[in-house]
């Protein structure tokens, strides 16, 4: 774990921006254990094999669609270690994933110090930018009473996070200066190509970036909390 690499001038920053951008998994919800387990028990049916390779893949690309993770799994990993396996196509494991993965995210922890922040960030815009399917995060959000803290929306896949910047920013929804808090290597690289500020938020993180990657190019934070 890294340690906390945000200083008091960075914490008085958080208040000055206009839009405040949270990744979900790992940084607002301990969730993604929970969507690891799932990747391999939805993937299993193709042979432990495969099913672990899917799992490297995911925590190598955290941040990314679960559609396009499958998408990857069914062309270029089910052929390399269960090309003599049928099991589920891409509808049916997309399927079985979703089944396995709301419980879970429904009943996970919430990130502490989330109200806090929010009252404290009071004039500024909240959204949430995510890999998770769109549908059910706003599901989830709204059965947890967490919905109403993204007054700027709520927005997962299909659509890929650069996309949904790249919306966002030119609908006017999402203003700069903005930050993005985030916990994955894709969080970091989508901020910078849409011109947005980064915070590693790293206590539930699944990356772990290079302490020089840190020092250099961005700001680290434990949690939520920490904000505050």
């Amino acid at each position: 774990m890294l340690i906390n690499n945000v200083l008091e001038k960075n914490i008085i920053k958080v208040r000055d921006y206009k839009s405040l951008v949270f990744d979900c998994d790992g940084v607002i919800l301990n969730s993604n254990q929970v969507k690891t387990d799932a990747f391999y028990q939805a993937a299993l049916p193709y042979g432990k094999t495969a099913a672990q390779a899917l799992v490297n893949y995911h925590v190598a690309n955290g941040g990314v669609s679960r559609y396009l993770k499958f998408d990857y799994f069914i062309t270029q990993l089910v052929p390399q270690h269960a090309s003599n396996i049928t099991g589920p196509n891409l509808e049916e494991l997309l399927a079985n994933y979703a089944q396995a993965v709301l419980e879970g995210l429904l009943n996970c922890e919430v990130a502490p110090g989330l109200d806090k922040l929010r009252k404290a960030t009071a004039e500024t815009t909240w959204l949430i930018v995510s890999g998770g399917d769109q549908a059910e995060l706003r599901h989830v959000f709204t059965e947890r009473g967490l919905a109403e803290y993204f007054d700027g929306g709520i927005f997962g896949s299909p659509d890929t996070k650069d996309e949904i910047l790249e919306r966002e920013i030119n609908n006017s929804n999402l203003q700069k200066p903005a930050l993005f808090l985030g916990d994955s290597r894709y969080d970091y690289e989508a901020a910078t190509r849409a011109g947005l500020a980064f915070i590693y938020v790293s206590d539930w993180s699944e990356w772990q970036p290079s302490s020089t990657l840190v020092q250099e190019f961005f700001a680290n934070v434990a949690k939520i909390e920490n904000l505050v």
